[in-house]
């Protein structure tokens, strides 16, 4: 396995865990449509895909092609551990990885005993398998989220993030619409401010810094996650678009969709077995993975959970907005 071929930073579930070994979870009603928290985009038309060939073809970050997108709301910080707690605890919500029983965990921070360490994951020896790893113990039995209200929830699903969007009356967002969103205005940059990785020496993302797998620096400031709030926003008034926690979108992943895809409005592939993330996290870095640029794609099992997986949320703007934001 490969970080062309795999995704970069995320494992997919085990064989212990895959779909279909447990029932579905009952999603949770959904709420009245809501956009607490989010920032209105006008669409229009942009370039979506990678400009400077420095995707994995595995990716299928081109062909650079045009997309047209229609107004939409998108969350501007991913989900907080805050937030997520509060759609568990009205709504009783249990994760996937608390029902498949593990998650992984990178093995600098594995915060349990002995006995919960169930092995590496394939290809990946720096994800450690452990058992009772979940958002609430985000590196194992001996670790909570005292101190990370605001810090992004991890451990959560693609279905998790469906169902928290459910209860808070809004959706994940499209791909097309995620890379619109991240590139804050910014046409054909590598970076959601620009071409730099650290214009005028100042880190504007949280990533890895040293030597993957083994020693980060931390000059970011960050281990693992950082605030949600973090950096700076981008030009759309979006934080963290690059770094920090992968992103769930709503699209299948097809490595061959952008040949054909369509100029308006794309969801992506109609079937699939993986769904894409965007964003890149704490752990990319250019040694084995670069996919912290705004055209970097990879995608997960819809099931899968990890120390670095999260979401934020978008929905339509074609309804009585005045009405969304007094919700």
């Amino acid at each position: 396995m490969t970080s062309a071929h795999r995704p970069c930073c995320a494992p997919a579930a085990s064989p212990a865990a895959v779909v279909g070994t447990f029932p579905p979870a009952p999603g949770p009603a959904a709420r009245p449509r809501s956009t607490r928290g989010q920032v209105r985009l006008p669409g229009g038309g942009f370039a979506m895909g990678d400009a400077f060939g420095e995707g994995y073809p595995a990716d299928g970050e081109t062909p650079v092609h045009a997309v047209r997108l229609k107004p939409f709301h998108i969350d501007e910080t991913a989900v907080t551990n805050a937030r997520f707690a509060a759609f568990v605890k009205e709504t009783g919500h249990v994760t996937d990885a608390e029902r498949h029983g593990s998650s992984a965990v990178f093995h600098l921070v594995v915060a349990a005993p002995e006995a919960d360490v169930l092995g590496n994951a394939a290809g990946a020896p720096w994800w450690i398998n452990v058992r009772g790893a979940h958002w609430r113990r985000p590196e194992g039995a001996r670790s909570d989220i005292t101190g990370r209200r605001n810090h992004p929830v991890v451990h959560v699903s693609w279905s998790d993030a469906a169902a928290y969007a459910r209860w808070a009356g809004k959706r994940l967002p499209t791909e097309a619409e995620w890379e619109y969103a991240a590139r804050g205005g910014l046409a054909g940059r590598r970076y959601a401010w620009g071409d730099e990785l650290t214009p005028g020496g100042r880190w504007r993302c949280n990533i890895w810094q040293g030597r993957f797998p083994h020693v980060n620096t931390a000059e970011d400031g960050h281990v693992t996650t950082a605030p949600v709030k973090s950096y700076r926003p981008n030009g759309h008034g979006l934080w963290n678009t690059a770094g920090n926690v992968w992103e769930w979108c709503s699209d299948w992943f097809s490595p061959s969709y952008y040949a054909d895809s369509p100029t308006a409005d794309p969801h992506g592939p109609g079937t699939g077995t993986t769904r894409v993330l965007r964003g890149g996290s704490y752990l990319c870095h250019d040694s084995y993975c670069n996919r912290y640029r705004v055209a970097a794609r990879s995608s997960n099992t819809p099931d899968s959970s990890s120390g670095n997986l999260g979401f934020r949320c978008a929905n339509d703007a074609d309804a009585d907005d005045a009405a969304g934001e007094a919700s």
